[in-house]
């Protein structure tokens, strides 16, 4: 009987990492602290849209003030605008975010993002007026303008049926934003410079350390699992750059936690090589699962590749002198033992969902018993749910 990994179609992934780590540089993995970027947001209003903006007294009063900043004093101007009224369905009050990132200098352009902030059905056509953005310590970093680009249509007044494709209210200026204070920061201090792992990890702290040991003697220590202190020379000191340039083009490889990460909305699960599970005897449903030992293994239902496998045994072994029964077709559990073959006290992750795959066990399925192995502490790894 063919064994099938149904990772497409049951429609769950499995993937698993490779028993040797991959080479990587150490600039991949970590980065120099100090040399960081800085969220920047600001509200504003867009204009030129077609009768799609917003109606809330805010973007009106925005509107308003606007005007007063551009001096408008016409009759019509100074008699409304005390009233606090401006009805026009072709504006729209936004919030505007963007990155600013290390070492941007003065008059460097950023992408920014904009999004509806009040009830506007679309910001097709829209363009960006001038709109100061804050960082967290409220001073002005970056102003915005232009026209957005949207990657989403609105087909409420074409159909009789509302579709949105995407979002409508999202948009997107590339290069809208032009940097006017700069946020530098500091890569070294006291002729010492810090690199920060991006996942932290004892091994990979030391694997790093040991590298820039290895080319520049006595450099490098660990101060914790997510950080190694560098310490430069004189010379070194002079071209930070340099330096930092030489330690992240070097060649190591880095070692990860084993973790099984699961998503219960679309039924994906991810595990590493190195996840284990302990000892365990499993009862779920129709299915049951105890460790068996590979000597005592039999043939089961689902044929000798499967047998060979995980150690299948069939709850109705045929009588003698009697045909053996029809075997079950992948996907069937019912009535069936599976017997994971023991191997030194542990399997792989990767083995036993093999194992319950085999079986055709569902991704819910799947999902409660590795949940269930992590309550019981036979899984060694950890259980990260999205």
């Amino acid at each position: 009987m063919r064994l099938l990994l149904c990772v497409v179609i049951a429609g769950w992934m499995l993937v698993t990492a490779t028993p040797s780590q991959a080479a990587v540089r150490i600039k991949d993995v970590t980065r120099v602290e100090g040399a960081r970027g800085n969220q920047l947001v600001g509200l504003g209003l867009v204009v030129g849209l077609n009768r799609t903006g917003g109606r809330s007294l805010a973007t009106q009063q925005m509107a308003i003030d606007m005007l007063r900043c551009m001096d408008v004093t016409t009759k019509i101007a100074r008699e409304g605008l005390l009233d606090n009224v401006f009805q026009s369905t072709n504006i729209s009050m936004v919030t505007v975010t963007a990155e600013l990132p290390p070492f941007a200098r003065a008059g460097a352009k950023l992408d920014v993002n904009v999004s509806v902030l009040d009830d506007a059905q679309s910001l097709r056509g829209a363009v960006l007026l001038l709109t100061p953005l804050k960082g967290a310590d409220g001073e002005v970093y970056a102003v915005a303008q232009g026209p957005l680009s949207l990657g989403g249509v609105n087909l409420e007044s074409q159909v009789p049926q509302s579709a949105l494709i995407n979002h409508a209210t999202n948009g997107r200026i590339a290069n809208g934003a032009i940097v006017e204070k700069e946020a530098l920061g500091t890569m070294s201090k006291d002729g010492k410079l810090r690199l920060l792992l991006e996942e932290p990890d004892y091994d990979t702290a030391n694997e790093i350390a040991t590298a820039i040991n290895a080319k520049f003697v006595g450099a490098a220590k660990t101060i914790d699992m997510g950080t190694v202190e560098v310490a430069m020379s004189r010379e070194q000191n002079r071209n930070v750059v340099a330096f930092i340039g030489d330690c992240g083009s070097l060649i190591i490889k880095p070692d990860t936690n084993a973790k099984v990460i699961i998503n219960e909305r679309t039924g994906t699960v991810i595990v590493g090589q190195s996840v284990r599970i302990a000892t365990v005897a499993i009862s779920h449903g129709n299915l049951s699962i105890r460790p068996v030992d590979p000597r005592t293994r039999t043939q089961g239902p689902l044929g000798p590749a499967a047998s060979a496998l995980l150690g299948i045994q069939n709850d109705n072994p045929p009588a003698a002198g009697n045909q053996a029964p029809q075997q079950q077709p992948a996907g069937t559990v019912l009535g069936t033992r599976v017997n994971v073959v023991e191997d030194n006290e542990s399997i792989t992750v990767s083995d036993f969902a093999r194992a319950l795959n085999a079986l055709g066990t569902s991704p819910k399925e799947l999902i409660s018993i590795f949940q269930a192995l992590k309550r019981a502490g036979a899984l060694h790894a950890e259980l990260v749910i999205m």
